[in-house]
C-alpha cells in the first residue's frame, strides 16, 4: 500500500460527522461566489461524503463521484445511489477522468492533493472538464504538526498549489487560511482560451 494513499479499509473515518465542522460547505461556498452549479465533480470522493454535503448545500443537478478506488466505487454505489441519486460514481486513474470535456461548473478536491504523485496532471484534467469560467477548489491539510490527518512531511503548501493552478491556466487563483486544519484554494477556468 503507498504510504500518501488512504487505507480504504479505513473509510468509516471519512464518514465522520466532525468533517462538516472542520470544512464546513456553506464556508467553502462562500469563497466561491458562484450563483448556481448545476454539474459538480468531486475527484477523489471517497465515501462521497462531501459529494452529499455539496449536493444538499449547493442543489446541482447532478455529482460525478469520482475515485481511484474500487473499494470506493462500490461503496457509493451500494450506501449513497440509491438514497442520492443524483450522485454518479466514476472509476478514474491516477491522471485522468473519463468525462468529457467541458461538462462541469465545479471540480473540487479534498484532502486528496497530497496523495498525488503528479498533482499536475490531476488539474489540467480539472481544467479540461470544466466549463469556461467554471470555478475549481482544493482544500487540503495545513503543513503543520496536529494529531489529525496525514503526515506532515508529505503535506503540501498552499503556494506550491497555487503556482500549480496558475501554471495549468486557472485565473483569480485565491488562497484562504481561516479553517484551524486546512487550506482551501479557489480558481476560475479562463474562459478566454477555450
Amino acid at each position: 500500500m503507498d504510504e500518501k494513499k488512504f487505507d480504504p479499509k479505513k473509510l468509516e473515518k471519512l464518514n465522520n460527522p466532525k468533517r462538516l465542522k472542520d470544512i464546513p460547505p456553506d464556508y467553502v461556498w462562500d469563497k466561491l461566489s458562484m450563483e448556481k452549479a448545476n454539474i459538480l465533480v468531486e475527484i477523489g470522493a471517497g465515501t462521497a461524503f462531501f459529494s452529499i454535503a455539496f449536493l444538499q448545500h449547493a442543489s446541482p443537478s447532478k455529482i460525478y463521484a469520482c475515485d481511484v478506488s474500487e473499494v470506493m466505487i462500490n461503496w457509493i454505489k451500494e450506501n449513497v445511489v440509491q438514497k442520492f441519486p443524483n450522485i454518479t460514481p466514476v472509476k478514474t486513474e491516477e491522471h485522468s477522468i473519463p468525462l468529457d470535456d467541458e461538462i462541469a461548473d465545479l471540480v473540487f478536491m479534498i484532502n486528496l492533493h497530497h496523495e498525488l504523485d503528479n498533482p499536475t496532471l490531476i488539474i489540467k484534467e480539472a481544467y479540461r472538464i470544466l466549463k469556461p469560467s467554471g470555478n475549481i477548489f482544493i482544500v487540503d491539510w495545513e503543513k503543520k504538526n496536529m494529531a489529525e490527518g496525514p503526515p506532515t512531511q508529505i503535506r503540501c503548501l498552499p503556494k506550491q498549489v497555487k503556482e500549480q493552478l496558475v501554471n495549468s491556466g486557472f485565473i483569480h487563483v485565491k488562497i484562504f487560511s481561516e479553517l484551524p486544519k486546512h487550506f482551501l484554494l479557489t480558481g476560475e477556468k479562463d474562459h478566454r482560451y477555450t
